[in-house]
Protein backbone atom coordinates (compact mmCIF):
# COMPACT_ATOMS: atom_id res chain seq x y z
CA UNK A 1 0.00 0.00 0.00
CA UNK A 2 2.71 2.68 1.16
CA UNK A 3 4.69 1.86 -2.09
CA UNK A 4 1.84 2.96 -4.29
CA UNK A 5 0.78 5.58 -2.24
CA UNK A 6 -2.44 3.02 -1.83
CA UNK A 7 -4.25 2.97 1.85
CA UNK A 8 -7.25 0.49 2.84
CA UNK A 9 -9.16 0.43 6.00
CA UNK A 10 -8.74 -2.10 8.41
CA UNK A 11 -11.57 -3.29 10.38
CA UNK A 12 -9.81 -4.77 13.46
CA UNK A 13 -11.24 -7.72 16.16
CA UNK A 14 -10.41 -5.27 19.61
CA UNK A 15 -9.32 -8.30 21.21
CA UNK A 16 -6.58 -8.64 19.02
CA UNK A 17 -5.27 -5.36 18.97
CA UNK A 18 -3.01 -5.22 21.91
CA UNK A 19 -1.05 -8.19 20.36
CA UNK A 20 -0.66 -6.65 16.97
CA UNK A 21 -0.54 -2.86 18.50
CA UNK A 22 2.46 -1.85 16.52
CA UNK A 23 1.07 -3.05 13.69
CA UNK A 24 -2.46 -1.28 14.16
CA UNK A 25 -0.34 2.26 14.74
CA UNK A 26 1.97 1.84 11.76
CA UNK A 27 -0.77 1.20 9.83
CA UNK A 28 -2.89 4.16 11.17
CA UNK A 29 0.65 6.45 10.74
CA UNK A 30 0.56 4.89 7.23
CA UNK A 31 -2.77 7.03 6.48
CA UNK A 32 -4.98 3.44 6.46
CA UNK A 33 -8.22 4.05 8.72
CA UNK A 34 -8.79 1.92 11.84
CA UNK A 35 -12.25 0.48 12.09
CA UNK A 36 -14.17 -1.83 14.18
CA UNK A 37 -14.77 -5.70 13.74
CA UNK A 38 -15.93 -5.59 17.20
CA UNK A 39 -14.10 -6.45 20.41
CA UNK A 40 -14.66 -10.96 20.30
CA UNK A 41 -15.81 -10.86 16.43
CA UNK A 42 -19.24 -11.94 18.07
CA UNK A 43 -22.06 -12.38 15.82
CA UNK A 44 -24.35 -9.02 16.99
CA UNK A 45 -27.54 -10.64 15.58
CA UNK A 46 -27.27 -13.00 18.52
CA UNK A 47 -26.95 -10.87 21.11
CA UNK A 48 -28.94 -8.34 23.41
CA UNK A 49 -28.34 -4.54 22.47
CA UNK A 50 -26.85 -3.91 26.27
CA UNK A 51 -24.43 -6.24 25.03
CA UNK A 52 -24.00 -4.74 21.30
CA UNK A 53 -23.06 -1.49 23.39
CA UNK A 54 -20.48 -3.31 25.49
CA UNK A 55 -19.14 -4.79 22.51
CA UNK A 56 -18.65 -1.93 20.80
CA UNK A 57 -17.03 0.08 23.76
CA UNK A 58 -14.93 -2.57 24.59
CA UNK A 59 -13.55 -2.03 20.35
CA UNK A 60 -13.48 1.76 20.87
CA UNK A 61 -11.52 1.38 24.10
CA UNK A 62 -8.57 -0.85 22.49
CA UNK A 63 -8.76 1.17 19.15
CA UNK A 64 -8.73 4.32 21.34
CA UNK A 65 -5.39 2.80 23.43
CA UNK A 66 -3.72 2.08 20.17
CA UNK A 67 -4.34 4.63 18.02
CA UNK A 68 -5.49 7.72 20.10
CA UNK A 69 -8.84 8.22 18.68
CA UNK A 70 -11.97 5.82 18.39
CA UNK A 71 -13.71 4.06 14.86
CA UNK A 72 -16.55 5.76 12.87
CA UNK A 73 -16.86 2.68 10.98
CA UNK A 74 -18.11 -0.96 11.89
CA UNK A 75 -17.75 -3.96 9.67
CA UNK A 76 -20.17 -7.04 11.57
CA UNK A 77 -18.91 -10.50 11.55
CA UNK A 78 -20.38 -12.17 9.14
CA UNK A 79 -22.27 -9.38 7.51
CA UNK A 80 -24.60 -10.67 9.74
CA UNK A 81 -27.05 -7.33 10.57
CA UNK A 82 -30.78 -7.68 11.60
CA UNK A 83 -33.08 -4.07 12.59
CA UNK A 84 -32.26 -4.21 16.43
CA UNK A 85 -28.64 -3.65 15.56
CA UNK A 86 -29.25 -0.91 13.02
CA UNK A 87 -31.28 1.32 15.81
CA UNK A 88 -28.89 0.54 18.41
CA UNK A 89 -25.18 1.30 16.11
CA UNK A 90 -24.68 4.67 15.43
CA UNK A 91 -21.56 4.14 13.19
CA UNK A 92 -21.90 3.22 9.64
CA UNK A 93 -21.81 -0.48 8.72
CA UNK A 94 -19.92 -1.34 5.75
CA UNK A 95 -20.08 -5.07 3.45
CA UNK A 96 -18.95 -5.23 0.71
CA UNK A 97 -19.13 -5.46 -2.95
CA UNK A 98 -16.68 -7.33 -4.11
CA UNK A 99 -15.80 -10.51 -1.91
CA UNK A 100 -12.19 -12.11 -2.25
CA UNK A 101 -13.59 -15.81 -0.23
CA UNK A 102 -9.47 -15.21 0.97
CA UNK A 103 -10.53 -16.52 3.97
CA UNK A 104 -11.90 -19.81 2.40
CA UNK A 105 -9.33 -20.47 -0.52
CA UNK A 106 -6.46 -18.86 1.08
CA UNK A 107 -4.97 -19.07 -2.79
CA UNK A 108 -3.24 -16.24 -3.94
CA UNK A 109 -4.55 -16.76 -8.23
CA UNK A 110 -8.29 -17.59 -6.84
CA UNK A 111 -8.40 -14.33 -4.86
CA UNK A 112 -6.53 -12.25 -7.83
CA UNK A 113 -9.33 -13.56 -10.44
CA UNK A 114 -12.07 -12.50 -7.87
CA UNK A 115 -10.75 -9.21 -8.13
CA UNK A 116 -10.65 -9.14 -12.08
CA UNK A 117 -13.91 -6.94 -12.73
CA UNK A 118 -13.58 -4.01 -10.15
CA UNK A 119 -15.11 -1.15 -11.02
CA UNK A 120 -14.82 2.61 -9.61
CA UNK A 121 -16.69 2.56 -5.57
CA UNK A 122 -16.37 -1.05 -5.32
CA UNK A 123 -15.15 -1.65 -1.38
CA UNK A 124 -13.11 -5.52 -1.65
CA UNK A 125 -13.32 -7.83 1.23
CA UNK A 126 -10.12 -9.04 2.60
CA UNK A 127 -8.82 -9.99 5.56
CA UNK A 128 -5.29 -9.44 6.51
CA UNK A 129 -4.50 -13.07 8.81
CA UNK A 130 -3.13 -14.82 5.61
CA UNK A 131 -0.03 -15.06 3.68
CA UNK A 132 -1.84 -15.83 0.32
CA UNK A 133 -3.69 -12.08 0.75
CA UNK A 134 -0.53 -10.30 1.15
CA UNK A 135 0.78 -12.10 -2.13
CA UNK A 136 -2.26 -10.66 -3.42
CA UNK A 137 -2.46 -7.42 -2.29
CA UNK A 138 1.20 -7.32 -3.45
CA UNK A 139 0.12 -7.94 -6.90
CA UNK A 140 -3.24 -5.98 -7.11
CA UNK A 141 -2.61 -2.80 -5.72
CA UNK A 142 -0.06 -2.19 -8.65
CA UNK A 143 -2.82 -3.47 -11.55
CA UNK A 144 -5.63 -1.48 -9.96
CA UNK A 145 -3.38 1.96 -10.11
CA UNK A 146 -1.42 1.24 -13.70
CA UNK A 147 -5.52 0.80 -14.52
CA UNK A 148 -5.98 4.93 -13.07
CA UNK A 149 -7.51 3.57 -9.36
CA UNK A 150 -7.05 5.73 -6.69
CA UNK A 151 -6.98 2.80 -3.43
CA UNK A 152 -8.70 4.54 -0.32
CA UNK A 153 -10.24 4.36 3.31
CA UNK A 154 -13.81 3.73 3.42
CA UNK A 155 -14.02 7.43 4.64
CA UNK A 156 -12.14 8.92 1.68
CA UNK A 157 -14.22 6.78 -0.73
CA UNK A 158 -17.16 8.42 0.93
CA UNK A 159 -15.91 12.13 0.92
CA UNK A 160 -14.90 11.71 -3.05
CA UNK A 161 -18.25 10.04 -3.69
CA UNK A 162 -20.21 12.76 -1.72
CA UNK A 163 -21.72 9.72 0.28
CA UNK A 164 -22.70 11.72 4.17
CA UNK A 165 -22.42 8.13 5.77
CA UNK A 166 -25.20 7.63 8.28
CA UNK A 167 -25.26 5.58 11.59
CA UNK A 168 -26.94 2.35 11.56
CA UNK A 169 -27.05 2.39 7.89
CA UNK A 170 -25.32 -0.33 6.10
CA UNK A 171 -23.29 0.46 2.91
CA UNK A 172 -21.73 -2.10 -0.36
CA UNK A 173 -20.19 0.42 -2.03
CA UNK A 174 -19.05 3.98 -2.94
CA UNK A 175 -22.05 4.17 -5.19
Amino acid sequence: LKKYDARATFFTVGNRISTYESSVKKAYEQGNQIASHTYSHVYLTQISNKKIKKELARSNKAIKKAIGCGFDTLRPPGGMVNDSMKKVINVPMIYWSVDTEDWSSRNTDKILAKCKSIKDGDIVLMHDLYPTTANAVKKLVPRLVKKGYQIVTIDELFYYKGIDAKGGVVYFSGR
